[in-house]
């Protein structure tokens, strides 16, 4: 497994997988510097990179990258729900339940979610509580605010959420 780091507006991100993939993607508060081996990456780390500074410059609204994330069948089925809801906007976790045909399944999704290693990526952070209320983000909410409102004010202009 193969690490590198970006320091993004929210702060620095770890970015990890193989030549091949690309299995996480997740804050990291503790500052760590890039491997003296980062003038080595692979292209893939490079082009994950690039996405990510396209991302936050507001120039890219999916992500393009072959991922791979280790779980069960379901979770895997929640994690490419989660790679449906469009950018600048937001589902509910009930919502995502029932888009999967079990609106019971609300609290197994939310645990799923919180389980996501593709932050941003896997973009976890669209989805909010029932009353459209910040809830659970692996990163911290306050960065789950940020990405909301960041988006949005891509898509329809200066706008506050929250």
């Amino acid at each position: 497994m193969l690490f590198t780091y970006y320091q993004s507006p929210l702060g620095q991100i770890r970015i990890g997988g193989t030549p091949d993939y690309i299995s996480e993607v997740t804050f990291h508060d503790k500052i760590q510097k890039s491997p003296a081996n980062a003038r080595n990456l692979p292209a893939l780390f490079i082009q994950c990179l690039e996405q990510l500074i396209q991302y936050f410059n507001g120039e890219l609204k999916t992500f393009h990258l072959p991922l791979h994330q280790k779980g069960t069948p379901f979770q895997k089925e929640v994690w490419n729900e989660l790679m449906q809801i469009p950018y600048g906007k937001t589902i509910t976790y009930q919502e995502l339940a029932k888009r999967l045909g079990d609106a019971k399944a609300t609290r197994a999704v939310a645990n799923v979610i919180a389980k996501n290693q593709l932050m941003i990526i896997v973009p976890c952070h669209r989805v909010v509580g029932s009353h459209g209320e910040l809830t659970g983000y692996g990163g911290e909410l306050w960065r789950k605010k940020w990405l909301l409102e960041f988006e949005a004010k891509k898509t329809y202009g200066i706008r506050t959420l929250f």
